[in-house]
């Protein structure tokens, strides 16, 4: 139960301020009154591309050093540059910060869930990842509503201050519950495959981000969205031949596990746009206060909890493809709901709780389903990059649909823009349910508890 206090602690806080600072945006503002939105807009996004860039690289970090030297390195970067960002003296000096708290993120989400996984017994594996994953559900549906509180009371450097204690309590913790043991040794993986992905995946944001201020012909959006996607490109075919690769390409062969893959970057894409866009409705469209939007989101933060538990449960008994494909089903109908009937005076009671329970019980399914899918479908000693993988999947998607989103209310205001901006993540949502549908096989307790030593063959979920 400790290793899972722990493993869960570590994964709250990386999840957290992938969405925490979103309402700390306007306050920020005030502050940097020179710089602009987009420049505003990059405390977000150098996180969330240093995050997915460094997740794969981190998995297989974990094996090298070994689970606890990495997790307690990780959470030890993460906390010094939350103190960093919190006492940045300007707005360049916060986003550098941002991008290093992102890849002590990265280092903590793979090696959290490797040390819980090895701990725990095989035949309570799939339940461990539900618990686990309830830890991320509650994370990013809950960023929102801490964020608010704390911008509110103190102001924007308090989101980072809060990250101090639980960082230091988490290292001293894991020196004295984890075991010392080292990784299994090997080479470290490939900083160049590494820098290309990072590169990459923030040249197509930067193209996508600023599209609509530059225009779509204009030569720095063309050279951002081709230099980025061809950075990726030759990022994955060096990884399929490089002994140490950035991303493990190999993994993919389980066909689970390629499947699990689409569906959580498809959720991303539904997801982080989702959270941004309820906080730009209850701030700009209903004239909520930050105080009032972050509350208004709390009762979806603890529905998405309560779902990842039991999802977790039932993976255990009738696999992962109901839970995954349910849960894109479920977010789906909130957002057609949310698309034809959003009011346009507020009514938190009518219309807000209820869309807002029901999409934190399809981001529940939809987190422990796709997780537990990727790491079943993988040899316990690559659990740790299977995670990794599979959530830097959802941050590469939850990347592309923010762009999407900034896209969408840049070319139409108001409340026409709400509704189409829910348009797109009903579609992307319907689409990881889809995929979701080709996850097949037998329950993950059957899998969980069967010896593993290679990638599980196709169909084996």
């Amino acid at each position: 139960m400790r290793v899972l206090l722990l493993a869960a602690g570590a994964t709250f806080l990386a999840m957290l301020d992938a969405t925490v600072a979103n309402l700390a945006v306007a306050d920020l503002g005030a502050d940097f009154a020179s710089a602009s939105i987009t420049d505003l807009s990059w405390v977000v996004s150098a996180y969330a591309i240093a995050f997915a860039a460094l997740l794969t690289p981190a998995g297989r970090l974990a094996g090298v050093l070994g689970p606890r030297r990495l997790f307690a390195g990780g959470v030890a970067l993460f906390t010094l540059m939350s103190l960093a960002c919190a006492a940045a003296p300007g707005l360049g000096f916060l986003i550098g910060a941002r991008a290093l708290q992102g890849a002590g993120a990265a280092a903590m989400i793979p090696a959290s869930l490797a040390v819980l996984l090895l701990a725990a017994p095989p035949e309570r594996r799939a339940g461990a990842i539900g618990l686990w994953s309830a830890s991320a559900a509650l994370a990013a549906a809950a960023g929102p509503s801490i964020g608010g509180l704390l911008v509110d009371g103190f102001g924007w450097r308090a989101v980072f201050v809060s990250n101090v204690p639980l960082g230091i309590a988490l290292v001293v913790a894991a020196r004295a519950l984890l075991p010392a043991g080292g990784g299994a040794g090997g080479r470290l993986p490939d900083l160049l495959g590494t820098a290309l992905l990072a590169a990459g995946v923030g040249g197509v944001v930067l193209g996508l981000t600023e599209a609509g201020t530059w225009g779509w012909g204009d030569a720095r959006t063309v050279v951002a969205l081709a230099g980025g996607a061809a950075a990726v490109a030759f990022a994955l075919r060096r990884s399929t031949r490089h002994p140490a690769p950035a991303v493990e390409t190999s993994l993919w062969r389980s066909r689970t596990f390629a499947v699990a893959n689409v569906a959580s970057l498809l959720y991303g894409l539904a997801l982080y746009p989702w959270l941004l866009l309820g906080v730009l409705v209850l701030t700009q469209g209903w004239g909520y206060s930050v105080l009032d939007a972050g509350l208004a989101m709390s009762p979806g933060a603890v529905a998405a909890a309560a779902a990842a538990v039991v999802s977790g449960r039932l993976t255990a008994r009738v696999g992962v493809r109901p839970v995954v494909a349910g849960g894109g089903l479920v977010l789906a109908a909130a957002g057609l709901w949310a698309a034809l009937a959003l009011p346009h005076e507020p009514d938190f009671l009518g219309f807000w709780l209820p869309v807002g329970t029901v999409i934190g019980v399809g981001m529940g399914m939809l987190t422990t389903g796709t997780s537990t899918a990727a790491a079943l479908a993988v040899a316990p000693t690559r659990f740790a990059a299977a995670t990794g993988m599979n959530t830097t999947a959802r941050q590469v998607g939850g990347a592309l649909g923010i762009a999407a989103l900034a896209l969408v209310l840049s070319a139409t205001a108001g409340f026409d823009g709400f509704e189409r901006a829910y348009l797109f993540c009903t579609v992307a949502a319907l689409a990881s349910a889809l995929a979701g549908l080709a996850l097949h096989g037998r329950p993950a307790s059957a899998r969980a508890s069967a010896p593993a030593a290679t990638v599980v063959p196709e169909g084996s979920l």
